[in-house]
C-alpha cells in the first residue's frame, strides 16, 4: 500500500525552507570595494595606446616572429647609409654620395613594404574580432583612437627614415665634411621624411581599416604604393620625350612618393629625380600646390578614418 512519506532528504511538504541534510551554504563577505584611486581619464588611455601601438609598429611585446620583418627591413634602411659613410670615411671624399633628401626616395620600395606590413598589423585585427567597440567602452573616443594609431605609425615610419638620415650625418662629421651643410642638409632631410612619414600612414591606414583581411590589406596598400608610382614615373617619362615638360611636375601630383619628391625640390634644396633633371623640377608656385596637396591628402586621410571608425564603433 502506497505511502505520503517523502523521500529522505527532501522537504517536508508542509515545510518547504528546511535545509537538506549536508547542505553546507555559506554566503561570505570578501570584502569587494569600488576604486577610489586616481582615474587617469582619457590622456592616459590615449597615450597607452599609442605606445602599445608604436611597440607594436616593430614588434616588441610581440612574439619573435613578428619582430623579423620590421627589423629585418630597419636593417635593410640603415645598411646602405653605413656603407656610404664607410666609402666617405675610406676615401675622404669631399661629400656624401647621396643627399639627405635624397635617400627616401631611393629606398621607397623597403618603406612601402615596411607600411604595407605594419597598417594592417595595428588596426586589421581589431576589425577582424571586434574589439573597437570595447575600447569606445572606456573614456576614450573615436578621435582618440584614430590620432593614436595615426600617431604611432607616423611615428615609427619617422624612425624608419630618419635613422639612416642619422647615420649618414655622424658618419659625414667624421669624415670632416662641412658642418653647417650637412647640418642644413641634415634638417632638410628629417622635414621631407617627417612629411613622408605622415603621408605614407595615413594613406596605409585608410586602406588596412577598409578590410579586417589583414592580407587583403596587405595587398592593397602595395598595389596603390607601386601602381601609382609606375603609372606617375611612366607618363612623366612619355611627356618629357615628347617634349612637354611643363606636364612633367603636374603628372607628379598623382603619387605619394612624387608629392614628396616634388615638395623637397621645390622648397628643400633637393635635386629633381623627375625625368629631365632640373628642368622639369616643379617650381616655387607648383610646389604649393604640392605642399596643399600632401597636406589636404593628411588631413582628408585622418577624417576617412574617423568616419570609418564612427561607423565600426558604433
Amino acid at each position: 500500500m502506497a505511502t505520503d512519506n517523502p523521500a529522505p532528504g527532501s522537504p517536508a511538504p508542509g515545510n518547504p525552507a528546511v535545509t537538506p541534510p549536508g547542505d553546507q551554504t555559506r554566503i561570505h563577505d570578501i570584502g569587494y570595494r569600488s576604486y577610489g584611486g586616481p582615474r587617469l581619464g582619457r590622456a592616459y588611455a590615449r597615450r597607452s595606446l599609442y605606445s602599445q601601438s608604436l611597440r607594436g609598429a616593430y614588434g616588441l611585446g610581440r612574439s619573435v616572429k613578428s619582430k623579423v620583418l620590421p627589423m629585418l627591413l630597419f636593417a635593410v634602411m640603415c645598411v646602405p647609409a653605413a656603407i656610404m659613410v664607410a666609402v666617405a670615411v675610406a676615401t675622404k671624399l669631399k661629400e656624401l654620395p647621396v643627399e639627405y633628401t635624397r635617400y627616401a626616395i631611393i629606398m621607397q620600395a623597403v618603406i612601402s613594404l615596411y607600411v604595407a606590413s605594419q597598417a594592417p598589423q595595428s588596426v586589421s585585427r581589431d576589425l577582424r574580432f571586434k574589439t573597437v567597440p570595447l575600447y569606445f567602452s572606456r573614456p576614450i573616443e573615436t578621435a582618440d583612437y584614430v590620432r593614436a594609431k595615426f600617431a604611432a605609425l607616423a611615428s615609427a615610419l619617422f624612425v624608419l627614415t630618419a635613422t639612416p638620415l642619422l647615420v649618414l650625418y655622424v658618419g659625414a662629421l667624421l669624415a670632416k665634411l662641412d658642418f653647417a651643410d650637412q647640418t642644413k642638409g641634415f634638417a632638410q632631410g628629417l622635414v621631407s621624411v617627417a612629411l613622408l612619414s605622415l603621408l605614407f600612414a595615413g594613406i596605409g591606414l585608410v586602406i588596412a581599416a577598409v578590410t579586417p583581411r589583414r592580407g587583403f590589406g596587405i595587398a592593397a596598400i602595395i598595389a596603390v604604393m607601386t601602381i601609382s608610382y609606375g603609372a606617375v614615373s611612366t607618363l612623366q617619362a612619355i611627356a618629357d620625350a615628347q617634349g612637354s615638360q611643363g606636364a612633367v611636375p603636374w603628372i607628379g601630383l598623382f603619387s605619394p612618393i612624387t608629392l614628396i619628391g616634388g615638395l623637397q625640390t621645390a622648397f628643400l634644396g633637393a635635386t629633381s629625380t623627375f625625368p629631365g633633371g632640373a628642368s622639369t623640377g616643379p617650381s616655387h608656385t607648383q610646389g604649393i600646390v604640392y605642399v596643399v596637396a600632401v597636406l589636404g591628402l593628411i588631413a582628408a586621410a585622418h577624417g576617412l578614418l574617423l568616419r570609418r571608425y564612427r561607423k565600426v564603433g558604433q
